[in-house]
C-alpha cells in the first residue's frame, strides 16, 4: 500500500505549532532548545521521556511547563519508599450511600504523568507504570481500563543519590522512549533564570489540545521512511549487540523506538520524510539508557553514551556501492 503524503500546509502549520509549544517552554526552562523538543519528540511518538539530574536542576518546572502547554490533564505522584502500586491505579472503594463499591481512580488516569524520583518507590510500585506505559491501559482487582488519549509518562531520577533508591528493572528503562540529562545550566543561563524568576514566576501559556495533539500523533505515522535509513538503523543496532564492552546491545524495539522518534522529530521539523541526521540527532537519547555494560565497562567507567557515539561515527548511512 502507497503510503499518502502529508500536504505542505498541514506540515508547516504543525512545524510552527511545535516552535510556539517549545519557546513556551523556554519561557519557563532556560536550557538547551534540545530537551524540550525531546520532550515533543516523545510525545507525537506515544512515547515516555525520563530524565535524569541532580535535585534543583529544574526537572519537575520543565516537566510542569511542558504540560501546560498541551492543555492536558496533568497529574503528579511523588514517589516513597512505602508508596504502593493502587496509590498509583486507584482502588475501589466503600460508598456507604449506596452501598456499592466504586472506582477512585488513581493519578495515573491523566494525559501527562509526571513520576517525581521514581526510583525511589520499590520495584513493585515501579511495575505498575509498567503495563499503562506499555499497553495504555491499568487494571485494578481485575478490571482493565483504558488511560486517555493521549497519554505520557514523564519520569524523573537522580542518578547521583543512592541510599534509599531501587534501580529501575530493564524491563522498565526500555519503555521510556528517551532519556534526557539535565545538567548544571551554564553561568549565562543560570543568570537569565536568577533574573526571570526574581521578576516573577513565569507560567508558559496553552498552545495546543488534546484533539490537535492526537490529528499529530497520526500524522507521525503517515511520515515517510526509506529503507536506507532502515538499514542505517539496523547496522547501528548490531553494532551494539557485537560490540565487546556491552554484554546486552539494542533490542529490535530499541530500533523500531529510533524509528518512531526519527518520524516525530521530521514532523516537528516540517518534513514528510526522515533524514539521516534524524536518526543521529536521536540516537543517543533513545539507545544509550537501553545498553548493558560488562562488569569490566562498568568498573572502567564507560559510558553507554560513548558507545553509541562510537557506533554513529563508524557506521555509514549508506553502503558503499550504493
Amino acid at each position: 500500500m502507497t503510503q499518502q503524503t502529508i500536504e505542505a500546509e498541514t506540515l508547516a502549520s504543525v512545524a510552527e505549532s511545535a516552535t510556539q509549544v517549545i519557546g513556551e517552554v523556554q519561557r519557563v526552562y532556560v536550557g538547551p532548545r534540545e530537551i524540550p523538543e525531546l520532550l515533543l519528540v516523545s510525545l507525537l511518538a506515544r512515547g515516555h521521556a525520563l530524565l535524569e539530574g541532580v535535585p534543583g536542576v529544574a526537572k519537575t518546572t520543565l516537566c510542569k511547563a511542558f504540560a501546560a502547554t498541551l492543555g492536558c490533564q496533568f497529574r503528579r505522584i511523588q514517589f516513597t519508599p512505602d508508596l504502593l502500586p493502587a496509590d498509583i491505579t486507584g482502588t475501589y472503594v466503600l460508598s456507604p450511600k449506596e452501598g456499592t463499591f466504586e472506582l477512585r481512580e488513581g493519578p495515573i488516569f491523566a494525559n501527562v504523568v509526571l513520576g517525581d524520583e521514581i526510583n525511589r518507590a520499590p520495584a513493585k510500585t515501579q511495575s505498575a507504570l509498567l503495563e499503562a506505559m506499555q499497553e495504555f491501559q491499568a487494571t485494578i482487582e481485575g478490571d482493565t481500563r483504558a488511560l486517555p488519549s493521549p497519554f505520557i509518562v514523564l519520569a524523573t531520577q537522580n542518578p547521583v543519590e543512592q541510599a534509599g533508591t531501587y534501580p529501575l528493572p530493564e524491563a522498565q528503562i526500555d519503555r521510556f522512549l528517551v532519556r534526557l540529562m539535565i545538567g548544571y545550566p551554564s553561568a549565562r543561563d543560570e543568570k537569565g533564570i536568577l533574573r526571570r524568576f526574581t521578576d516573577g514566576t513565569p507560567r508558559a501559556r496553552q498552545v495546543l489540545a488534546p484533539a490537535q495533539i492526537l490529528t499529530m500523533q497520526h500524522l507521525v505515522d503517515r511520515v515517510h521512511v526509506e529503507d536506507s535509513i532502515l538499514d542505517f538503523v539496523v547496522r547501528l543496532a548490531e553494532f551494539t549487540r557485537e560490540h565487546a564492552r556491552l554484554f546486552l546491545g539494542a533490542s529490535p524495539r530499541a530500533s523500531l523506538a529510533l524509528i518512531r522518534a526519527a518520524r516525530a522529530r521530521a514532523l516537528i521539523a516540517g518534513r514528510g520524510y526522515v533524514l539521516p541526521d534524524d536518526v543521529k540527532r536521536l540516537a543517543v537519547s533513545v539507545l544509550a539508557h537501553r545498553l548493558v555494560l560488562t562488569p569490566e565497562a562498568e568498573m572502567e567507567g564507560i559510558a553507554t553514551e560513548s558507545i553509541v557515539r562510537q557506533a554513529l561515527d563508524t557506521v555509514p548511512h549508506r553502503r558503499e556501492g550504493r
